[in-house]
């Protein structure tokens, strides 16, 4: 069977529900017009009871799309209804990109890929620490944990307020992860060379608690997934004791990369002009 990535202009799409506040259109839009591509990128508002009629038409090349992104609530069916799942999604039991290969619907997660680029990008070396402490169990918090055992870090501290919900993924993922109480942060934290906030603390305006930053390596790196606002309270925290700091931004442009070059054959690059566009447009609907 022909491959549908084959055929001119290339569509993708972007599925969930709701799914107007997406800004992968925004994203991939800018690279098919740098890059001088015919393709297309749009947004598909899929009700949960209609996503497996989504994805069997994608399989019979119905809808004309060569893939796309699948986003809240769907990353846990699109793993289910693909027929090839990579290791990374299997385990996460997410996928977030999907793609047709000779009437195979193929899925990968590429969420914990965005995470890491972003950090290599905007600070090498932050794989050197030794101790990572992690905050947040929910599903956002899944893809970065295994990107960062898979990158090495040999001490890994999951710190939730339901300790059970970071046990599952200790389980889940295994060495060298551990679960932990909110109580026990500040004391996670002395000595510590990494901290990641997956959790909503912080996120458009709402309080965050304040941690005990000074405490960590004075090489030390916070990094936040959340970007709106762009500077966290947590983010604020450390520059404050002088620590290096990522925003979360960038992980939202890398992860758009994999597929991206999946679907339309080129790889396209992060650059200071796609960030302020995004930037521009979070400015705009605040």
């Amino acid at each position: 069977m022909r491959d549908s990535r084959e055929t001119f202009p290339r569509r993708a799409f972007v599925a969930g529900y709701p799914i107007k506040h997406s800004r992968s259109p925004l994203i991939h839009g800018y690279w098919l017009r740098e890059l001088g591509l015919e393709g297309e990128y749009e947004k598909v508002a899929v009700e949960p009871e209609h996503f497996g009629r989504f994805i069997e038409d994608l399989r019979q090349q119905k809808s004309a799309y060569c893939g796309g992104n699948v986003t809240i609530p769907h990353k846990e069916a699109a793993c289910q209804l693909a027929d090839h799942v990579d290791p990374p999604a299997e385990e996460l039991g997410a996928a977030n990109t999907l793609w047709l290969e000779e009437g195979k619907v193929f899925a990968t997660n590429t969420d914990g890929i965005g995470f890491v680029s972003n950090l290599d990008a905007e600070h090498p070396g932050w794989d050197q620490a030794e101790r990572a402490v992690v905050l947040g169990a929910g599903g956002a918090s899944r893809a970065i944990l295994q990107s960062l055992r898979d990158r090495g870090i040999s001490e890994i501290h999951v710190v939730n307020r339901t300790v059970d919900r970071a046990r599952e993924l200790v389980d889940r993922f295994g060495a060298p992860l551990h679960a932990h109480g909110m109580e026990a942060l500040d004391g996670l934290l002395d000595g510590a060379g990494l901290f990641v906030n997956t959790s909503s603390l912080g996120m458009d305006g709402a309080e965050a608690p304040h941690l005990a930053f000074d405490k960590m390596k004075s090489n030390a790196l916070v990094t936040d997934i959340v970007y709106v606002p762009l500077v966290t309270p947590f983010l604020a925290q450390a520059q404050e004791v002088g620590l290096a700091t990522v925003d979360g931004l960038g992980m939202l442009l890398h992860q758009a990369v994999p597929g991206f070059e999946k679907w339309f054959g080129q790889r396209p690059k992060v650059t200071p002009e796609l960030r302020q566009l995004v930037l521009d447009d979070i400015e705009a609907h605040v």
